[in-house]
């Protein structure tokens, strides 16, 4: 499913990484320095995968605060967790406090036969909303929502059509291979914490977004398969370039 949205166009990456490029070689003049006079290669090498370099760092604590969250949703005991966790953790606790979620389902498969496409989500949560959207624990309504942790620095557009396929699958698969259908939801919201807050958001995944979806399902069978089957052998060609009959014997 990650491979299906990451078909939608992101030209601002060229420019991000470019950009961590370039802070990286302004923030290390004299390591980037001493690292060319001896490497040339090294250093450019050093460089270019800046961007890699944080896209691990972050994906890292990114699968550790998942990990938290799912423990905390199923209200295991939680001692003392690392400093770069414990602000995630703060605004997880915070969230739980506010929004009283109800767990129904965590880090399962949504699987698609209809479409061909499977994924893991976050969570399906339960919630209490007043006519308001917001919080009620007293008079308001249950809904059942499909919902995705981000701990990245934004939360971007794409995270609809993530979402939207999650919803529109045919079937939840658990880590024990059983299979029921998935079930109606009411919305989608994405949990986004950082380490100076959080926010829950609603996300549209109404038929026109999860329409968008089925596109980029097209284009990545183009990329995949399709692209791969459209060129044929030549029917005719040319050279250029003489070769002589002295260069074929040898």
């Amino acid at each position: 499913m990650t491979s299906i949205v990451d078909m939608l166009p992101k030209p601002f990456l060229v420019w991000w990484a470019a950009r961590m490029a370039a802070e990286t070689a302004v923030g290390n003049l004299a390591a980037v320095t001493a690292i060319a006079e001896r490497d040339a290669t090294g250093a450019v090498d050093y460089l270019r995968h800046a961007h890699a370099r944080y896209t691990k760092s972050r994906a890292k604590v990114g699968s550790e605060a998942h990990d938290l969250f799912e423990r905390m949703m199923r209200a295991e005991t939680i001692g003392r967790v690392h400093p770069d966790l414990e602000p995630y953790r703060e605004g997880f606790a915070e969230f739980l406090d506010v929004v009283r979620p109800e767990l129904v389902r965590a880090e399962d498969i949504a699987w698609s036969d209809t479409h061909e496409y499977a994924g893991s989500f976050d969570a399906i949560l339960r919630v209490r909303l007043g006519e308001d959207g917001k919080p009620d624990h007293v008079s308001g309504e249950w809904h059942t929502l499909i919902v995705d942790w981000k701990t990245s620095k934004s939360t971007y557009p794409d995270v609809a059509l993530q979402m939207a396929a999650y919803a529109h699958a045919d079937k939840l698969i658990a880590p024990d291979g059983t299979t029921e259908p998935m079930p109606e939801f009411d919305g989608a919201a994405v949990l986004h914490i950082t380490p100076d807050g959080w926010e829950f958001l609603p996300v549209r995944i109404d038929a026109e977004v999860f329409d968008i979806f089925l596109t980029l399902r097209k284009v990545f069978r183009w990329d995949r398969e399709i692209s791969k089957t459209v060129l044929g052998r030549a029917i005719a060609s040319g050279v250029r370039r003489l070769v002589t009959g002295t260069q074929r014997r040898a």
